[in-house]
């Protein structure tokens, strides 16, 4: 089993970047949960809703293709860009990433 490096920025004031391992075939809120850093995931991380909404500033040909299902939850995501993704569908395949979590602040009580 190939482990590669996931680099987390926060885009919460006073969160520090962090860099963790992550396995060929385990997702980015996989490694998010086991490591207790918070991202929603209201589905389960089933590629269900768009609460563990990332951005993937480096990396993409990294992780698994995007879907049409999983497209369509970030369209309903909160300031989604050209470099969103969903972290329980941002799955390691060959190589080192970096994401950028959005603040998490704003879906208290969602």
């Amino acid at each position: 089993m190939s482990i590669f490096k996931l680099k987390i920025n926060f885009e919460e004031q006073g969160k520090e970047t962090v860099e963790l391992p992550i396995a060929g075939g385990e997702s980015v809120l996989d490694v998010c949960l086991d490591h207790g850093i918070e991202l929603q995931h209201n589905c389960g991380g089933v590629c269900g809703c768009s609460t563990c909404h990332v951005y993937v500033n480096r990396g993409m040909d990294d992780i698994q293709e995007i879907s049409d299902k999983e497209e369509d939850f970030i369209d309903r995501a909160v300031r989604p860009r050209i470099s969103s993704r969903l972290g329980c569908q941002c799955v390691v395949i060959s190589g080192d990433i970096e994401v950028t979590i959005p603040d998490q602040s704003e879906f208290l009580g969602h």
